[in-house]
C-alpha cells in the first residue's frame, strides 16, 4: 500500500531542496568565473611588408619608447608617470596583439629588463609572433663584452640588433669602433644595423664602408611649434632633415626612419607622408593601443599614394 505523504513531509522536502540549491549556488559563487574567450582581432587595414635580410617586417614598426614609458614629453614630467600607469605589462601585451593584427610585426626597443621580460612572456605564453629589434646598451669599447651582451639577447629571442643611436652619435668620429662592432656581431647570424640621430653617423659609416645591414636614422621636418626648443629642450631629433633626405639618396642600405612624428608633435599622416616620400623604407612609430588602427589606415593610404620618392625602395 502506498505510504501517506503529509503536509509536514512536503514542507520538509521543500526546505531540504531549497537548502541544497542555495548550497549549490554558494559553491558556484566561490569559484571564479571562467574568463571569456578572446575574439581574434579583426583589422580593417594591414600595413604592407618588406625585408631586412631574412626577416620580413611591416613598413610601420612599433616604437619601444612608449612601451618602456620613455615618452619624450618635453617639460611635462607627469606624462612619464601617466604612461607608466597606463602601459602595464598586460596593456603592453594587448598593444602588441593589436599591432600584429595590423601588420606591425616588429618592435624596436632598448634593453629595459622588465620590458624584455614582458615581450618574452607574451611570446612564450600567448604565442606572439612580434619580432624584436634591440639595441644593446653595453659600451662598444670592449668588443668582447658587447658581443656577449648581444649573444644573450639573441639567446633570449632577438631577431635583429643595432648599434644604439646614442652610441652612434658618440662614436661617429671613430668609425673603426662601429666597423669592428658590426663585424663581430654579424658573426651571430642575424641582421645588425647602425643607429644615430646625427647625419654624420651615416656619413662616417658609408665613408668607412661599414658592413651594417640597415640604418636607423631620425627623420622629421621642423614644422611644429616646439621645434624651436631644439634637442636641448627634448623637442627635436633630426636637426638636418633636408640634408638627410639629400644624402640618403646615395645610400643603398635599408633605412628605418625614427622619431618621424617628433615624439607626437607631428600628426601621423603628415609624418608618414614626409618619411616615405623622402626615401625612408620603414617608419618607426610609438603608439598607444587605441592609436594603432587609425595609424595603420593612414599608413596604408600614404604608402598606396607615394610617388616620385627621393630614393628607390630598399628592402
Amino acid at each position: 500500500m502506498a505510504s501517506q505523504i503529509t503536509r509536514r513531509d512536503m514542507m520538509a522536502a521543500s526546505v531540504a531542496a531549497a537548502g541544497a540549491m542555495a548550497a549549490s549556488q554558494a559553491g558556484a559563487a566561490d569559484k571564479p568565473a571562467a574568463a571569456p574567450a578572446k575574439e581574434p582581432i579583426k583589422a580593417q587595414h594591414v600595413v604592407p611588408q618588406a625585408k631586412i635580410g631574412k626577416i620580413t617586417l611591416g613598413r610601420i614598426l612599433l616604437g619601444g619608447n612608449l612601451l618602456t614609458h620613455y615618452t619624450h614629453s618635453r617639460d611635462l614630467k607627469y606624462v612619464y608617470k601617466l604612461a607608466a600607469a597606463y602601459n602595464t605589462p598586460e596593456k603592453i601585451m594587448e598593444t602588441i596583439s593589436i599591432a600584429e593584427a595590423h601588420g606591425m610585426n616588429a618592435t624596436v626597443i632598448h634593453t629595459v629588463p622588465w620590458a624584455l621580460d614582458t615581450l618574452k612572456k607574451h611570446r612564450e605564453q600567448n604565442g606572439s609572433k612580434l619580432q624584436w629589434i634591440i639595441c644593446p646598451t653595453t659600451s662598444p669599447v670592449d668588443t668582447h663584452k658587447y658581443v656577449e651582451h648581444c649573444r644573450q639577447l639573441v639567446d633570449m629571442g632577438a631577431d635583429a640588433l643595432y648599434f644604439w643611436g646614442v652610441h652612434g652619435d658618440q662614436f661617429c668620429t671613430k668609425p673603426e669602433v662601429i666597423a669592428r662592432t658590426v663585424d663581430a656581431v654579424k658573426e651571430l647570424g642575424i641582421p645588425y644595423g647602425v643607429g644615430g640621430h646625427k647625419l654624420d653617423v651615416v656619413k662616417a659609416c658609408e665613408k668607412a664602408k661599414v658592413n651594417n645591414d640597415f640604418y636607423i636614422k631620425t627623420l622629421h621636418h621642423h614644422n611644429y611649434p616646439s621645434a624651436k626648443l631644439g634637442r636641448g629642450g627634448d623637442a627635436m631629433w633630426c636637426e638636418e632633415p633636408n640634408e638627410t633626405v639629400e644624402y640618403m639618396k646615395s645610400v643603398s642600405k635599408t633605412w628605418i626612419a625614427f622619431k618621424v612624428m617628433a615624439a607626437g608633435a607631428i600628426p601621423p599622416r603628415n609624418a608618414y607622408t614626409f618619411a616615405f616620400q623622402s626615401g625612408a623604407d620603414f617608419a618607426l612609430s610609438g603608439m598607444f593601443d587605441f592609436e594603432i588602427p587609425e595609424d595603420a589606415k593612414i599608413a596604408c593610404e600614404v604608402l598606396a599614394t607615394v610617388k616620385d620618392r627621393a630614393r628607390p625602395w630598399h628592402g
